[in-house]
């Protein structure tokens, strides 16, 4: 049995409807370094990131601690949205989680698959920084349901998954907060 740790990122400087890839505020430098400081009493594992900069913020900081790289993983980062307009964009993204994935586009539901097929195939225990969506549809997955979103993991929470290989399981969700998603 492999375990992921998958990381919300910290608070970005902006959100989804603000800026394309923002950095960490200085709120998500500080829940970046308590998370790495939560996560640091485990043995060294592999860590990867979503290729957005405010995952790869959060990841630096238990990288720096392990003394260990940060592989870049595509298949964590945020959902694609199809909008350019940013103010177009958030309204969009509020629409998508208010629904179920089964009423995704074929190109979230592939994007979907391949996230999900990503953390049930981690051939080693690992951490995994990315995003709210994803790791709301992670949890869906392993519990069945469709809900875009089924609960509101807090920026830096760690939500711990277990797979065999073929079916991924939660061991623990995140600690969850009334954030907003950015």
């Amino acid at each position: 049995m492999t375990t992921i740790y998958f990381v919300r990122h910290g608070e970005a400087e902006a959100g989804f409807g603000a800026h394309r890839d923002p950095g960490l505020s200085e709120l998500g430098r500080n829940q970046a370094i308590a998370t790495a400081k939560h996560l640091a009493s485990l043995d060294p594992i592999p860590i990867f990131s979503s290729p957005l900069l405010r995952a790869q913020e959060t990841a630096q900081e238990l990288a720096k601690i392990w003394e260990a790289p940060i592989s870049i993983e595509e298949r964590v980062a945020e959902i694609p949205s199809p909008i350019e307009d940013l103010t177009d964009r958030s309204a969009w993204l509020a629409k998508v989680m208010a629904g179920a994935w089964h009423d995704l586009p074929p190109n979230l539901k592939t994007w979907r698959e391949a996230l999900i097929d990503c953390v049930v195939s981690a051939s080693s225990d690992c951490v995994m920084f990315s995003h709210f969506v994803a790791i709301n549809l992670l949890v869906g997955a392993a519990n069945d349901n469709p809900a875009m979103v089924s609960f509101r993991p807090d920026n830096a929470s760690i939500t711990r998954f277990e797979s065999d290989g073929s079916t991924l399981t939660v061991l623990g969700l995140g600690e969850q907060a009334q954030t907003h998603v950015n």
